[in-house]
């Protein structure tokens, strides 16, 4: 059965206390849904600019919301590394050779890069844990690349998106105790509040400028390098079926793994179509379907039954009352 009242919207200002409310329950390493308030503030701000039409480089803010209740978020950068840089680490490998012992050494090494300045990102996936039966993560990911079928232009080529890194079962971040804190002198709990916007400038002020070679870290910290958190498995899954792959590039802080994959082969926005409401009314036959619709900050998603014919599509009145469309609207749809 598909739970109705589910929709996933734009953020607003009147969501500040819901998100701060999430954001405390997310934990460390999710650098886009930080659980200061006046950052959360500041961060709604940027997004009302950014749906409205300002191009820089503020994240626009999804929530995925259940009645009158906001029990999820996830967000999209139209574009990364314009006003501060997008580094990663790429992993890499040499090999070295002796010919005075007869012997060849292969070592892997961690190089700070810039490969992906003006990617699209997606980022701050979290969903309240214990919900079921709605499908909430699956939802809100895949509304993020139906609205970037829809706002096509607004984006480049690519899009990325950086998994929260391994972290023990006591929080703590093997990577970031090896190679982190003894750069930047900080706690990860510390790294983690400034590690977005301004902070990305601390990043290339005192990080090592030179490779990293992973035989000198601890087995523990070389181990977590491309593994992303046990909580993120599912939202790795995710992206896979939709076409991200790992090309070998991980964060800086936390060594989790960077998923990239090329916008137009967007499983979501490869297959989603375009239809006409030609009708509201009962659809217990059509195939369960992610619908879309509205502009920038009236873009609206959700998840139905419709029913296709020659004039367009059929929706139930649970999924038009949760897109706010009528009959003659524009919708894209995709199967769910």
């Amino acid at each position: 059965m598909i739970a109705t009242g589910v929709v996933i919207r734009a953020a607003g200002a009147q969501d500040l206390e819901a998100l701060h409310a999430l954001a405390k329950t997310a934990g460390l390493g999710m650098t886009n849904l930080p659980s200061c308030r006046d950052k959360l503030a500041a961060l709604l701000a940027g997004s009302a600019a950014a749906f409205a039409g300002a191009r820089g480089h503020s994240q626009l803010l999804l929530v995925l919301e259940i009645g009158d209740e906001v029990v999820g978020t996830g967000c999209i950068f139209p574009s990364v590394g314009g006003e501060w840089p997008f580094y990663s680490y790429r992993i890499g490998r040499i090999r070295q050779s002796s010919q005075a012992l007869g012997k060849s050494v292969d070592n892997t090494l961690l190089t700070p890069v810039n490969d992906y300045d003006g990617s699209a990102e997606v980022g701050g996936l979290f969903v309240r844990p214990g919900l079921r039966g709605v499908a909430g993560g699956r939802l809100m990911a895949r509304s993020r690349y139906l609205f970037m079928a829809e706002h096509r232009d607004w984006f480049g080529d690519r899009v990325v998106s950086e998994l929260r890194g391994y972290q023990d079962e006591d929080g703590v971040s093997p990577f970031w105790e090896a190679v982190g804190k003894r750069f930047y002198g900080l706690e990860f709990s510390e790294a983690d509040k400034i590690s977005v916007g301004a902070g990305k400038q601390v990043i290339a002020d005192l990080g090592p400028k030179y490779p990293i070679y992973l035989n000198l870290l601890s087995p523990e910290a070389a181990a977590s390098v491309g593994q992303c958190h046990p909580d993120g498995l599912r939202a790795q899954a995710l992206l896979m079926e939709e076409g991200f792959r790992f090309e070998g590039c991980v964060d800086i802080f936390d060594a989790g793994p960077t998923m990239v994959a090329d916008i137009d082969s967007l499983k979501a926005v490869r297959e989603s179509r375009v239809s006409i409401v030609a009708a509201i009314g009962p659809c217990e036959d059509g195939p369960e379907m992610l619908v879309a619709a509205g502009h920038a900050a009236g873009f609206r998603a959700s998840r139905g039954r419709i029913w296709s014919g020659e004039a367009g599509v059929t929706l139930t009145p649970d999924l038009a009352r949760a897109l706010n469309v009528q009959v003659g609207d524009r919708v894209r749809h995709v199967e769910f």
